[in-house]
């Protein structure tokens, strides 16, 4: 960046008029007899020097001050070229990048205070828990649930629920779960989600909880309406031969002479449509109990190969291939996930046992990230999309011998895990039924 031609010029005056005087001086102390012309001399160097570094040293205050300026985050200052500092140029380009940098700075913290009101304002409770501030909630809602403890530390929101206080330690391995957390308008279901920032080279947890209770509640009783409508429907007709069966035998005995024979016919298939009610009625059971999950670590393989086992037994002449990671952990309940396995299994296997050609079912188990994927594929005719939301509906089936009960259950333990199930079109065209747990 090239000095301004006033700089410049000064400069040059100032470095020839310390020659001159310098060149007067020593003139004037090589002639005899000029005492007081040296002291002019001598004075007119000094003069002369400090004129020079006086103009040198106001471009580096000039310079200085701008600096500092910019340090201390005042954006709003301009570099002075005036009274003969140098470096316009300079001072020109500084002078609009600061003008770029205000800009900016103003548009991060137009930014920042959307994010921050976006924050404030969202339906979720956001917590933030650091060594120096302790549990602090950071926004409106979190303001308003969290009212009832006094202090910062996570203990002090033990009042709200004993696990949700331990979720907000630092050695909570939980990320996501769904807790029963009681607040000032009463206990409420909330999904509570925790994670890991760093902020200016702090570790900061941030916790949010999401109430859940009005979702809940809707979801609830629309399932019970769909619960009773399937009952109903289910129920009504069943009783409906029944009564037509019972009312055909009254007749058929009160005949003079009775009709044995039909009469027990009509009874006999009266029992039968009984029983048909009653396994209905105790698979609606299996489908409104809970699954009780009862976590453990366990490895993978030695789990996979007993299920090809118990599947050997069953179908000993339908191959099925393990594809299991090795070493690999699981951390769920192997009880529950095994009736789940089992359950696909079987259904896998008849799937591919209905179809002419090769006839083999897969089942993998391999780790996805932060997540494992359970897969169980068969080479079977596949599940046509428009039935693959229906098919984990409870007592929903497409074989004359189902119950519509083992792929509810399945879905009901998988989302018991905290996972989800999915089914696809498999390589072949068959099924493929997928599971997505977090990792052990």
């Amino acid at each position: 960046m090239a000095f301004d031609r006033r700089f410049t010029l000064m400069l040059a005056t100032w470095i020839a008029a310390l020659l001159v005087v310098l060149v007067a001086f020593i003139l004037a102390l090589a002639t005899p007899d000029l005492a007081a012309a040296r002291i002019v001399a001598g004075l007119l160097v000094v003069g002369a020097a400090t004129g020079l570094w006086r103009h040198v040293e106001r471009t580096n205050v000039t310079v200085a001050r701008f600096v500092e300026a910019i340090r201390y985050g005042d954006m709003s200052a301009r570099f002075d070229g005036r009274g003969g500092a140098g470096f316009g140029q300079l001072g020109a380009a500084l002078d609009a990048a600061m003008r770029e940098l205000q800009a900016k700075r103003d548009q991060s913290v137009r930014e920042l205070h959307y994010l921050e009101a976006l924050i404030d304002d969202m339906p979720v409770a956001v917590l933030t828990i650091d060594a120096e501030r302790g549990v602090m909630p950071a926004n409106k809602v979190a303001r308003r649930l969290f009212v009832l403890h006094v202090g910062v530390q996570p203990e002090d929101y033990a009042i709200y629920g004993s696990t949700f206080a331990r979720r907000l330690t630092a050695d909570s391995p939980v990320r996501q779960e769904l807790l029963i957390l009681h607040f000032a308008t009463g206990p409420q279901h909330a999904i509570v989600r925790t994670a890991t920032l760093e902020r200016l080279g702090l570790s900061v947890r941030v916790v949010t909880v999401e109430p859940m209770q009005g979702t809940l509640d809707a979801v609830e009783m629309a399932a019970q309406t769909q619960l009773v409508r399937v009952l109903t429907h289910e129920i009504l007709n069943s009783l409906t031969p029944v009564t037509s069966l019972a009312g055909t035998a009254a007749v058929l005995l009160g005949d003079d002479p009775p009709d044995i024979a039909d009469a027990r016919a009509a009874i006999t298939t009266l029992a039968r449509r009984a029983e048909g009610l009653r396994h209905f009625i105790e698979s609606y059971r299996a489908v409104a109990r809970a699954p009780e999950v009862r976590r453990r670590r366990f490895t993978a393989k030695p789990f996979a190969e007993e299920l090809e086992r118990l599947f050997t037994v069953d179908w000993p002449l339908l191959p099925l291939t393990l594809a299991v990671a090795e070493g690999l952990t699981l951390d769920a309940d192997p009880d529950l996930l095994a009736q789940v396995l089992i359950n696909l299994l079987r259904n896998a296997a008849q799937a591919a046992s209905s179809r002419e050609g090769e006839q083999w079912v897969r089942l993998s188990i391999a780790p996805r990230g932060e997540q494992v994927r359970i897969e169980v594929e068969d080479s079977g005719p596949g599940v046509p999309e428009s039935l693959r939301r229906d098919v984990f509906l409870p007592f929903f089936t497409t074989r004359a011998e189902g119950t519509g009960v083992g792929l509810n259950l399945a879905r009901q333990i998988v989302i018991a895990h905290g996972g989800t199930i999915d089914v696809a079109d498999g390589r072949v065209g068959g099924a493929l039924f997928g599971i997505t747990l977090q990792k052990g």
